[in-house]
């Protein structure tokens, strides 16, 4: 049982809110229309059943509000408009991607693409899907928590007849299987053909709320369409006919030079046209709309439980994922572009490497890291920062998650999963344009070039310091392209460290040094709780070596503020909710 009680819209300047105190239910086991014409507020009411627009009132689904009901997917399933998700993503690697929001088993993906009859097309990147195929997936999208409750904004609009015949099919035997469907349409011929209950609006307000049979009765009746360059004439001859026989006819100028005649019939509107000699372009039988005549009286609307009264609709931070480290792998694996952009990272590095070993001057760390000095950074650290705005940029200009709630959630275990995600790509991304390099200048300078230290914790100080810049990077990509809601400002974040962040770093500290932090790390020991042993003070004094590095410094200042700021804007984004 869906019940929407009091819905009202916040108007906007000045103009009269788009849903006046809209009152209606729709029942299980069967097919509920919305019916409006554009513009009347049948989308708008919808987001604000689903909390995705601020105003009054509220929706109960089989008693609970929305932001109630702990997982809103296994609850109400819903289709608003296109399937959003990235072009090059297959069918089922989006809805795997779905089952990771809604917390559901993967294996639902696959059985929901043979329910929509999309198995075949398991493999196909939803950029070249068609039409009715993107439907049939967003269908199976809002079936994968198998709801109770379907609400479904228009979803046969610009489908073939016989795709139009399969939708209906499915959600019927969705609702002959004790569920509650909830569709919007505009044409009332298809409304009164489909829905078991039809509730028409009209500027946003409640006008009938019918079944389907009362609605075809006493809203649609037969009617002649007459297509004529002659329309004021004709419509004028027939009334005038229909007078003098005292019959009851109607005749209704359209646009277009066409007539619809009620009360009449084919051969009595093509006997006055040729008797008088007028040409005809088309004469026709059809079903009209006798547009919203029935109204439903205040006291006889559905109204609100017991103890229960209309409450302010205010847009909530979503749930979703529920599963956010598979989401985030599921996401960073299921496009090319992951492999692509590491390939030409290790590309990159590798020329610079040779190039630069080339010259003779760099020591081999800044080789191995194929970090001329013409660059601002590695390709790696670069590489490792690009993923890190795409892991937030691409939720903004290919959403996912906004597909039930609107928004991207600024979840903390969201934030985590990327954060964990990214750093293991920039860790790994790291690792391997060492080797690489390392075996590239094997390859081309021999094995005394690139011959490795002989002492391995040479390699502790410049190996902890590479780990750290290409994890600082992606960080600070991830956390502006989040704040910013575009992969462009994460790229210029990263970007502006070296370019920005340094050399006003560098001018602030400049001077004569007068005193030394030698000896620092037998002060923290004797200042902590816990006595740590003498070993690990060589560790301490790395650590304590990369963040007075300029671009160490850097990289922690930036990424502070770029968490201060994130956290902010989080905790705005809930204040407003």
């Amino acid at each position: 049982m869906l019940q929407a009680i009091g819905l009202t819209s916040a108007p906007r300047r000045d103009l009269p809110p788009a849903v006046d105190d809209l009152t209606f239910e729709a029942r299980p086991g069967q097919l509920t229309a919305l019916l409006g014409a554009p513009g009347s507020g049948r989308t708008t009411a919808l987001r604000l059943m689903l909390e995705l627009e601020p105003g009054r009132g509220v929706t109960y689904f089989r008693g609970r509000p929305l932001h109630e009901i702990a997982h809103p997917a296994r609850e109400v399933g819903t289709l608003l408009g296109d399937v959003p998700g990235h072009p090059v993503r297959t069918t089922r690697g989006q809805l795997k991607l779905m089952c990771t929001v809604a917390g559901v088993p993967v294996s639902r993906a696959d059985e929901m693409l043979e329910v929509v009859g999309l198995s075949g097309l398991a493999d196909q990147r939803l950029g070249t899907l068609s039409l009715g195929m993107d439907r049939r997936l967003g269908l199976a999208a809002a079936l994968l928590g198998d709801p109770h409750t379907l609400i479904l904004d228009e979803p046969a609009e610009g489908l073939s007849p016989r795709e139009n015949a399969w939708l209906y099919g499915l959600l019927r035997g969705h609702a002959d299987h004790g569920g509650t469907v909830l569709c919007t349409f505009a044409d009332p011929k298809e409304a009164a053909r489909v829905a078991d209950r039809v509730v028409t609006i009209d500027g946003g307000r409640l006008v009938a709320d019918q079944c389907a049979t009362e609605f075809a009765r006493t809203r649609l009746r037969p009617r002649v369409a007459v297509a004529t360059p002659h329309a004021a004439r004709l419509g004028a001859l027939v009334s005038r006919e229909a007078r003098a026989a005292q019959r009851s006819v109607e005749v209704v100028a359209e646009d277009g030079n066409r007539l619809s005649v009620y009360g009449s019939s084919c051969a009595e509107v093509g006997e006055t046209a040729f008797r008088n000699g007028v040409l005809l372009h088309r004469l026709a039988d059809e079903v009209g709309d006798a547009g919203p005549s029935v109204t439903v009286p205040p006291q006889e609307r559905p109204g609100p439980p017991r103890g229960s009264h209309p409450l302010p609709i205010t847009r909530r931070p979503a749930r979703t994922p529920l599963r956010p480290l598979r989401y985030e792998l599921r996401r960073l694996l299921g496009v090319r572009t992951t492999f692509l952009l590491a390939a030409g990272v290790l590309a990159l590095s590798a020329v610079l490497s040779v190039l630069l070993a080339r010259a003779g001057h760099a020591p081999l760390p800044r080789l191995l890291a194929a970090w001329p000095g013409l660059l601002p950074l590695p390709p790696a650290a670069l590489g490792a920062g690009l993923f890190g705005a795409l892991a937030f940029g691409d939720e903004y200009r290919y959403p996912a998650l906004a597909a039930d709630r609107g928004t991207v959630p600024r979840r903390l275990g969201l934030l985590g999963a990327k954060l964990a995600v990214t750093a293991a790509v920039a860790l790994l991304l790291a690792a391997l344009a060492a080797a690489v390099d390392y075996q590239m200048l094997r390859l081309v300078y021999g094995g005394a070039m690139a011959g490795p230290p002989h002492a391995w914790h040479e390699w502790v100080a410049p190996g902890a310091s590479w780990a750290a810049l290409t994890v600082g990077c992606a960080w600070a990509g991830l956390l502006a392209a989040g704040i910013f809601r575009a992969t462009v400002a994460g790229l210029a974040a990263v970007l502006a460290v070296p370019v920005v962040v340094v050399p006003l770093l560098k001018k602030a500290v400049d001077g004569h040094t007068v005193r030394s932090a030698a000896g620092l790390p037998d002060r923290l020991r004797d200042l902590a709780w816990v006595r740590w042993p003498h070993a690990l003070d060589h560790w301490l004094i790395v650590v304590l070596h990369l963040v007075a590095e300029p671009v160490g410094a850097a990289l922690a200042l930036s990424l502070t503020v770029l968490i201060c700021a994130y956290l902010v804007t989080g905790l705005r984004a809930r204040a407003r909710w």
